[in-house]
């Protein structure tokens, strides 16, 4: 996934300070938006990256994960729609859970959105794990895939303010959406800015806008006796 990842974005960036401090020994619940189908993949690199010492795994729309059934090699498994398929995502869960070097990630939304959506919407089943498993802490986490100077997106994901505590579904559901839209918010803002420096670079991808305008560049640079820098950001003052 990274080799495809760093092939298709022009860079896969945390936004800074990064990963919250966390405890090894408790279960995390990973909730994040869902503006992507490139969000697995993401998570991937994330996973891989930020948390090679736990356990992942993940739900998926069984529909899906029946036609990308590689997800089961890597710990996804699929929910049903509909209250028996809600019922098995919560056992399921709880099972993994039941260790607490294992963490969950999960798409909140439940279904493809616009990052700037609002309010999130989330569905219920996350709310309804964590009233279940008190010991396990819920960390937002904001994606998004801008475009800024370059031919091939940025994929961008930033860490929000865990959670932890006890309480019902219904005290859990507005606190989980609540941070992680603040923590969309704040991506987006950064998105908007641009500003390289305001991220750790998690993997680079493939630079330069290429075609006539990257070629122009390259000659360009030759006829004044300079590196051709093919990152556009560079360029600036």
């Amino acid at each position: 996934m990274a080799r495809q990842m760093a092939a298709s974005f022009r860079a896969i960036r945390l936004a800074r300070p990064g990963l919250p401090e966390l405890p090894s020994d408790r279960p995390l619940v990973i909730y994040s938006n869902h503006p992507s189908w490139w969000d697995p993949a993401f998570v991937i690199v994330l996973h891989s990256r930020l948390f090679p010492d736990r356990e992942g795994y993940g739900p998926m729309e069984a529909e899906m994960l029946r036609r990308y059934g590689f997800f089961r090699r890597i710990g996804i498994f699929g929910v049903e729609e509909g209250r028996a398929g809600a019922l098995r995502f919560l056992a399921t869960s709880r099972a993994i859970l039941s260790d607490p070097r294992r963490m969950l990630w999960i798409t909140a939304q439940g279904r493809f959105a616009d990052p700037r959506e609002r309010p999130l919407g989330l569905r219920p089943g996350v709310a309804h794990l964590m009233a279940r498993i008190p010991r396990a802490i819920a960390v937002p986490l904001a994606l998004e895939y801008p475009f800024w100077s370059e031919k091939r997106p940025e994929a961008l994901a930033a860490f929000g303010t865990p959670l932890e505590g006890q309480g019902d579904a219904a005290n859990w559901a507005p606190r989980l959406e609540i941070a992680l839209t603040d923590t969309c918010d704040r991506l987006a803002a950064l998105a908007q800015a641009r500003d390289p420096a305001a991220f750790t670079n998690l993997l680079a991808g493939q630079a330069g806008v290429g075609g006539i305008y990257g070629t122009w560049q390259r000659l360009r640079a030759l006829a004044r006796g300079e590196r051709h820098v093919p990152d556009h950001l560079a360029e600036r003052p």
